[in-house]
């Protein structure tokens, strides 16, 4: 379905919750499943080597690839939001200032990111991780994916959330994919016609450069051509006008945003760490499972990312109930694709996984270890999905309506409170196994709290008449 055909009040106001989910979510679960595949593209070819230190070294830097995804919330998504309740409270000059300042910040934060790794990149990745088996594979895939390419992926991400929150879904998540589709066409290219045999991260990192400027591009056209109907502008210069209580409103849910992305990455660096500390392909089959358990997780995001605007601009307009009832069916749509997701991948466990790494290419022993660890942990992760739903749910709820501060505490109490001290005490006791099975007892007890932590701040704001 096209939000086009419909008027933005339409969408946002009156149409049936489960269609105006669909409008909203459909075209952004596609992208979130697109530029998934293309991010696992580059495993899948890379994989076709039979060469687990290269796959290894994919699994660290995809820590520096995510931490764009926590940089372009910070703007993204704390901008997004502003806008979205700007403009249920009918105030679409503001917003144009706020999407301003968003675009702004957003350029600054990936130029600063660029210069700090391309100046740290080997003490970094050697903290990330890497071995003197790996370091040189991870040098090569982070100078062109994020020295070099950081600002525009940061920037892509950034209009992308800015325009989905201003009703422009279709075209946000058209931006996002056609990038991810180029890049699946160009990787094979680069890695195995174009560059020589053992340079096959440098083409999936060229590749993935490319493919990025091409999808920034397009998505500048888009933003200023949706710019004539919506608040947004690429008149930077209007940041300057920008109240100060809408730049605190902005960093109230950024922040947390980021910071919630950010110490996912944390978790991750820390997965990354003890695993490389049992053996390299532990890492690699842990680098394997990540990959393949973000499918659920994708279209989840997806789906709460299309249900953000709706929530944000009822929240402002002061429709409680139609607030409450797309919170309600969001969540329920999103507990059934994890119940899915669980059944096909404790039945494909193997399979799944032994599409990342050839068992017939040249290490073809160290690649049925791998393949066969990482069967193994997926089989223990896959079990997180529903909790990690209603993790991510309450998160885009809490940001939806402004709620900085509860997001903040969520994120705390998720990640540094729960799951990563588990994960090193589980890896203590049991071993690789009790890694794995860290991610599905942690996200359980964070889901607990968290379903808490939503119903409490739906009812203060509705004591205190907000809605």
């Amino acid at each position: 379905m096209q939000t086009s055909k419909l008027s933005k009040t339409e969408l946002f106001e009156r149409v049936s919750i489960p269609r105006a989910l669909a409008a909203m979510g459909i075209p952004t679960i596609i992208s979130q499943l697109i530029n998934l595949i293309y991010n696992m593209v580059d495993a899948f070819f890379i994989g076709r080597t039979g060469n687990s230190y290269m796959m290894a070294a994919t699994t660290i830097t995809l820590t520096l690839t995510m931490l764009n995804v926590a940089f372009a919330n910070l703007y993204g998504v704390g901008g997004g939001s502003l806008i979205a309740r700007l403009m249920g409270q009918k105030r679409d000059e503001e917003g144009r200032k706020v999407s301003a300042y968003a675009v702004r910040g957003a350029i600054l934060l990936g130029l600063s990111y660029a210069a700090v790794v391309g100046l740290f990149m080997s003490p970094i990745l050697r903290f990330l991780g890497a071995s003197e088996n790996t370091l040189g594979f991870a040098e090569q895939y982070a100078t062109f994916v994020i020295v070099v390419g950081t600002t525009p992926t940061i920037l892509a991400l950034t209009l992308a959330h800015l325009l989905r929150n201003t009703g422009h879904s279709s075209q946000a998540s058209l931006g996002l994919s056609m990038g991810g589709i180029l890049n699946m066409a160009l990787d094979p290219l680069f890695m195995f016609v174009i560059l020589p045999k053992g340079q096959e991260v440098l083409g999936a990192a060229l590749a993935t450069l490319i493919s990025n400027i091409f999808g920034v591009s397009y998505l500048l056209l888009a933003y200023r051509k949706a710019s004539a109907r919506a608040p947004l502008t690429l008149r930077l210069g209007q940041a300057r006008g920008l109240a100060r209580e809408h730049k605190r409103s902005l960093y109230v849910v950024g922040v947390p945003s980021a910071v919630l992305t950010g110490l996912f990455d944390v978790a991750s660096v820390c997965v990354n760490r003890l695993a490389a500390a049992h053996d390299d392909l532990v890492l690699a089959a842990f680098g394997i499972v990540m990959k393949v358990e973000r499918i659920p997780n994708a279209v989840n995001v997806g789906l709460c990312q299309g249900m953000m605007p709706i929530v944000a601009y009822n929240y402002a307009a002061g429709n409680r109930a139609r607030m409450h009832a797309a919170v309600r069916k969001a969540r329920l749509y999103g507990l059934i694709v994890s119940g899915v997701s669980i059944a096909l991948l404790e039945l494909l466990a193997r399979p799944v996984s032994n599409l990342f790494l050839s068992t017939s290419a040249e290490d073809a022993a160290g690649a049925l270890t791998t393949v066969s660890f990482a069967a193994a942990f997926l089989r223990v992760r896959c079990l997180a999905a529903p909790v990690q739903m209603l993790n991510y749910h309450t998160s885009f709820s809490l940001q939806a309506i402004g709620n900085g501060r509860d997001t903040m505490l969520h994120a705390c109490v998720r990640e540094l409170g729960i799951y990563i001290p588990l994960m090193f005490l589980l890896d203590k006791l049991f071993g690789e196994m009790g890694l794995a099975s860290a991610l599905p007892v942690g996200e359980g007890l964070a889901a607990i709290f968290a379903l808490w932590l939503l119903r409490r701040a739906f009812r203060k704001s509705a004591n205190s008449g907000l809605e």
